[in-house]
């Protein structure tokens, strides 16, 4: 049985958790698994692979907050793997383990306990001077936004062919109902239950008083187009790490994706419970 075990490399008791789990995978008759980088950081060389080499283990254990829950799934790529996040970083919406229980929660996990969680996914597509520049997957949400030129964008929002708002912002973000607690939150959109299978498309800092954030089903197909590209300059970001591009943004086309991420819970936490938890102080 094969555990890749994505750890915060800056996070020093999640390099310590990582260290901890690995001898007791190993003691259990379990292969630990670490991309080369994460090994080398955590001192684990011996059970290091390449990210091309990862395979399909039986499980992914995540060891920080949501963002190294993310770095974790965009490893995986397309593939189904449950995904085990212990919160030890400030932020654990899709965490599903507590610290304190790291053995015995990976050992139920391991087993098939606890309940898991399906997560739809975006795919977002590039377009630059009318070809495709390349197509990424997304668990929280895509962004289009300024460049380095700092200068606002003009940007049309179509949803099925049917245009919904031209507006003059810093940005859009487009997020999954997972992605709704996260950026999109950030620029005033609604949380959504993940339970829902929906987009939500929110503008960040719009230069109007007339612009709104719109909630999309998930079949529904999202255009973000950008005016004015000869002057204006914009990047898109994939759950907040920038993607690479080398001219000038036309359009980005945004679906929902062809695979889920599935996330294990343990800990028996209600998602509004989380909510309250994490933004305003509740137990």
């Amino acid at each position: 049985m094969r555990v890749l075990v994505v750890p915060n490399i800056a996070n020093t008791a999640a390099v310590n958790a990582a260290r901890e789990l690995a001898a007791w995978l190993t003691r259990s008759g379990a292969v630990p698994l670490l991309v080369t980088d994460d090994a080398v950081a955590c001192d684990l060389g011996a059970h290091g692979v390449e990210r091309s080499d990862v395979g399909a283990p039986s499980l992914v254990v995540a060891l920080g907050g949501d963002g190294t829950i993310l770095k974790a799934v965009h490893l995986l790529g397309t593939m189904e793997v449950p995904v085990l996040g212990v919160n030890l970083g400030r932020l654990g919406f899709l965490a599903g383990a507590r610290a304190e229980m790291l053995m015995e929660s990976v050992e139920a996990a391991l087993a098939g306990e606890g309940r898991i969680e399906r997560r739809g996914t975006l795919e977002a597509t590039v377009r630059v001077d009318g070809r495709e520049a390349g197509t990424y997957r997304a668990l929280n949400e895509v962004f289009l936004g300024r460049g380095s030129d700092l200068r606002v964008i003009d940007v049309g929002i179509a949803v099925n062919g049917s245009q919904m708002a031209r507006v003059r912002c810093d940005g859009v973000v487009v997020a999954t109902s997972t992605g709704s607690t996260a950026y999109a939150l950030s620029a005033g959109g609604p949380i959504v239950s993940p339970e829902v299978a929906c987009a939500v498309v929110v503008p960040v800092a719009p230069h109007t008083v007339r612009s709104r954030p719109l909630v999309v089903s998930a079949s529904d197909h999202v255009e973000l187009v950008l005016y004015d590209t000869a002057t204006r300059e914009a990047r898109v970001a994939i759950d907040g790490v920038l993607m690479p591009c080398d001219s000038d943004i036309g359009a980005v086309s945004i679906v929902r994706g062809a695979h889920d991420v599935l996330i294990v819970k343990l800990d028996g936490r209600d998602f509004f419970g989380v909510v309250a938890a994490e933004f305003l102080g509740g137990p």
